[in-house]
């Protein structure tokens, strides 16, 4: 597909289910890379398995953790991985060589983890019942401040450049500080209630936001609109979006590509609501199998698809791609039955004998050289305020390489390396913080999700329909 003309008219948003992605373990979360050609899933035994989104195969395989993958974060450039696990560990990998470079042992267990938009030394984690923690690979640790309300129940995000941190609480309070002095710069209630926050999701494109809230309303913001308002302010959302009929609670919710619509997988069921941001109006939902719980879902950053996990399965779905040919022949028409065709003058012969002898003829000229080794960026890869666009795209890790399988190996022939966890590089730092929390992770204690990871059989017959 032409990302260029995908970029220049627009996204849309899926209509159908279109497989799905099977990593023989069962997976819990996943996430694209900035350029939606690779897509990273989380599994429950611990293994990382990458796959190449345009041949739907998997490229690489990573034995990280010991314990269930609960999130994962992509680096700008797509050359380093994120992981947390339920072990209370998180992770830096090396994509190509498949190798850990740090491990942060935490003393309580870990919701998210987030690279920095820009920067590739900071990160920052999520802990349960704990302020969120800013690391810097090159430094120390800092804790994101809480403010006056002390509650524990504090969800974190960078925004899209990295120039804030939004923080949310269970309280419904929202805090915007800067990155990375952490200096407050906004403070705001969604509601007069106790309406907490459960997660904060920014838009690829664009200044908006939205807020997952425990009141079942997603609620969007405009970060300029959020900033100007000051430390006392009281900002209106945009939009605010739920299901007025099932009053349904929100597992996960997410932007398209280009932060024209906003996607959200219902908590009870396999189920993706969509809605247009600029009018607020429900146009599709997605029905994957009945009885199957949602754990996570993710819209593709260029192209209208969003992928959803459901039973250890990674379901996809697109659109329903038409063939047009007449794009390729502007005379190409569509017959319903068969026509006698009528041949036009001098149609089939070798030369046209009634050409014009004066028609300017154009020549190539022989000595034109063709630049095949630099390229542009692409527009639909860039952000609308990108700096340094051709060094990124220069140095972008897109694919992965792979190996071909041979049927018939020589006897001598070695075996390809596998990617391990183990790692005479890796750097171990504990991570110590006060009045840490000794609870079990939701992933591991909350028995309907402990169905979610288990329960299903995984068969080739799944039967979503679309509303």
């Amino acid at each position: 597909m032409n990302l260029e003309l995908l970029e220049s008219f627009g996204q849309n948003y899926p209509e159908e289910f279109d497989g799905v992605l099977d990593s023989i373990s069962l997976a819990v979360t996943c996430v694209f890379n900035k350029y939606g050609t690779l897509l990273a899933v989380g599994c429950n035994d611990g293994r990382i398995v990458i796959w190449d989104f345009l041949t739907r195969g998997i490229a690489k395989i990573i034995t990280a953790h010991m314990h269930p993958v609960c999130s994962l974060s992509w680096s700008r450039n797509g050359h380093k991985l994120l992981s947390a696990s339920t072990d209370n560990n998180v992770c830096t990998w090396n994509i190509l060589s498949g190798e850990r470079e740090e491990m942060y042992k935490f003393p309580s267990p870990v919701l998210k983890v987030q690279y920095h938009p820009r920067k590739k030394n900071l990160f920052l984690v999520c802990p349960m019942k704990h302020a969120a923690v800013l690391v810097d690979t090159e430094g120390n640790h800092k804790l994101v401040p809480m403010g006056e309300d002390s509650d524990l129940m504090i969800v974190a995000s960078f925004d899209r450049r990295g120039e804030y941190i939004y923080t949310g609480n269970a309280r419904g309070k929202i805090l915007v500080l800067t990155c990375p002095d952490l200096e407050l710069k906004v403070s705001f209630k969604v509601s007069t209630g106790m309406t907490g926050i459960k997660s904060i999701e920014f838009a690829r494109r664009g200044d908006c936001f939205l807020l997952n809230c425990s009141d079942r309303v997603i609620r969007v913001y405009d970060a300029k609109h959020v900033l100007d308002t000051g430390k006392e302010g009281e900002p209106e959302p945009i939009q605010k979006l739920q299901d007025l009929v099932n009053k349904t609670m929100w597992k996960k919710c997410c932007f398209s590509g280009d932060g024209e619509y906003v996607c959200a997988g219902s908590a009870r069921q396999h189920a993706l609501y969509i809605w247009e941001k600029s009018i607020g109006n429900l146009v599709k939902i997605l029905h994957g199998t009945k009885g199957e719980l949602l754990l996570d879902v993710v819209w593709h950053p260029v192209r209208a698809i969003i992928s959803s996990i459901s039973s250890g399965l990674v379901s996809v779905w697109a659109q329903n791609q038409v063939e047009n040919w007449s794009a390729f022949a502007p005379d190409f028409k569509e017959l319903d039955e068969n026509v006698e065709y009528d041949e036009r003058e001098s149609e089939f012969d070798l030369e046209d004998e009634d050409k014009s002898i004066t028609k300017d003829i154009q020549r190539c000229d022989e000595d034109f050289e063709v630049d095949v080794e630099s390229a542009e960026p692409v527009a639909a890869f860039c952000s609308s305020d990108e700096e340094g666009a051709i060094e990124d795209h220069k140095e972008a890790l897109m694919f992965l390489p792979i190996a071909p399988e041979i049927e018939d190996p020589e006897p001598d022939m070695l075996p390809p390396p596998i990617a391990t966890s183990t790692s005479s590089k890796c750097r171990t730092i504990d991570i110590h913080l006060d009045n840490a929390t000794d609870e079990v992770h939701p992933l591991l204690s909350n028995k309907t999700k402990d169905k979610q990871l288990t329960g299903g059989k995984k068969g080739p017959k799944r039967g979503p329909k679309q509303q």
